[in-house]
């Protein structure tokens, strides 16, 4: 197929073979079912958080997009930048390690009234956000879940959700940058964008 002047890829979808310009906006409708979805089941309590409940609003999010990926974890190996994930063939032991760790550390989590509740938080959440997108369970939209992901305990701790600033060139460079930090096990830039998110949005909140 010849590429329109200013586009850069085409992806096969359950609408065709479209370009990027046109596959955005499903994307921010699909990001936005996963959400709504998200909010309408926090109403009823806390959202359990297992391997099953990611796959299904992955598939919620970009199923009907792209039918044969939605909520399924990877079959095949991948290369994100400069980091190797996993083996696809472990992903679904390390997805319910995972969750078993997020469960373990949110029980040991320090009291909200704590002085040290904050920097506890940040902590739980950089390590949270990378392992999800170190593991890579997903053949694609795996920072959209990531992301996702971080306003879901956000949510179950009674705290409002925040945007990591990933959409503008600066802060998608600063973002990749510091996940590239953590794969190598120093999360100190992953912490500070996260600080630096909570701070924002509790401005906004006294606002």
């Amino acid at each position: 197929m010849t590429k329109k002047r200013g586009e850069t890829s085409y992806k096969k979808t359950a609408f065709g073979i479209i370009p990027r310009s046109e596959l955005i906006p499903l994307e921010i409708e699909g990001t936005k079912k996963i959400w709504d979805f998200i909010l309408q089941k926090h109403k009823t309590g806390k959202i359990p958080i297992s391997a099953s409940f990611i796959k299904k609003i992955h598939n919620l999010g970009f199923g009907w997009i792209f039918p044969e990926m939605g909520g399924k974890f990877r079959n095949i190996e991948v290369k994100v930048s400069h980091h190797q994930p996993p083996k696809y063939y472990l992903v679904p032991q390390l997805m319910e390690d995972f969750v078993k760790d997020i469960k373990m550390r949110l029980k040991y989590m320090e009291n909200i009234n704590n002085q040290n509740f904050i920097e506890n938080l940040i902590e739980f959440l950089s390590w949270t956000h990378h392992r999800f997108l170190w593991i890579h369970p997903f053949i694609d939209y795996n920072g959209r879940i990531g992301r996702l992901l971080t306003n879901i305990i956000l949510l179950n701790l009674n705290l409002p959700p925040i945007e990591l600033k990933v959409e503008t060139p600066s802060g998608r460079e600063k973002y990749v940058k510091a996940l590239q930090k953590a794969d190598e096990g120093e999360y100190k830039d992953l912490e500070k964008l996260f600080k630096a998110t909570i701070q924002e949005a509790a401005k906004e909140l006294g606002n």
